[in-house]
């Protein structure tokens, strides 16, 4: 069981920038599609056309500083190029790089999934004000509080066993697809590693749905 007392001592002495991805873009080998689109047991939340030709899923920390640089610069360009014209369908998947992250992806399903990506785009979008705080998980509640969650709330959902092992699970069938950093970027099967451009993520995209 993830206490609060737990969380706190094993993140506050975390260098998360250290666990982070920092490599450089690399395409590779493609694994199965099929076995690729199995969601994990808390299912996927997907945003865009589900006919879309292409589905590019991304495996994220919310602790990661080149996650949160991603959804920061190039994220809302590319919603509106790609998800928001029906071109792409877009599923983010949790790959938390230590227990603060796992914290946030739990909190972010505990009350459903339509609160999935308002939460966990306020906690890249201001993750200087709770990851790398004196006190993360203080931090963590008093974000959350713009998006209607109680101390109290933070607490029992952080107290879900069977939260907290369905977030893991997601890692750890990433980790079997070979991610082993974040954001790593499936594009129909295909990995990209990194924080990839906007430049980059045309050029992959390119071959799926032409000019």
């Amino acid at each position: 069981m993830i206490t609060r007392r737990r969380l706190l001592d094993l993140t506050v002495a975390a260098t998360f920038t250290a666990m982070a991805a920092a490599a450089a873009p690399a395409l590779a080998q493609p694994v199965s599609v099929q076995e690729l689109e199995q969601p994990g047991p808390l299912g996927d939340v997907t945003l865009g056309d589900k006919a879309a030709k292409a589905h590019v899923i991304e495996y994220a920390s919310l602790t990661c500083s080149h996650c949160a640089e991603f959804h920061e610069k190039t994220w809302p360009e590319f919603k509106k190029k790609y998800v928001d014209t029906g071109k792409v369908r877009f599923t983010l998947r949790e790959f938390p790089l230590d227990p603060l992250a796992a914290a946030g992806f739990m909190l972010a399903r505990c009350e459903g999934n339509d609160r999935y990506y308002p939460v966990t785009d306020l906690l890249f979008s201001r993750q200087k004000d709770w990851a790398y705080a004196q006190k993360p998980l203080d931090g963590l509640i008093d974000l959350l509080k713009q998006a209607g969650f109680t101390r109290e709330k933070v607490e029992a959902c952080l107290k879900d066993q069977k939260l907290f092992d369905a977030v893991t699970a997601v890692r750890d069938q990433g980790a079997k697809f070979g991610v082993n950093a974040t954001p790593s970027f499936f594009i129909n099967g295909k990995l990209y590693r990194g924080a990839l451009s906007m430049e980059e993520l045309d050029k992959a995209l390119e071959p799926v749905l032409g000019r």
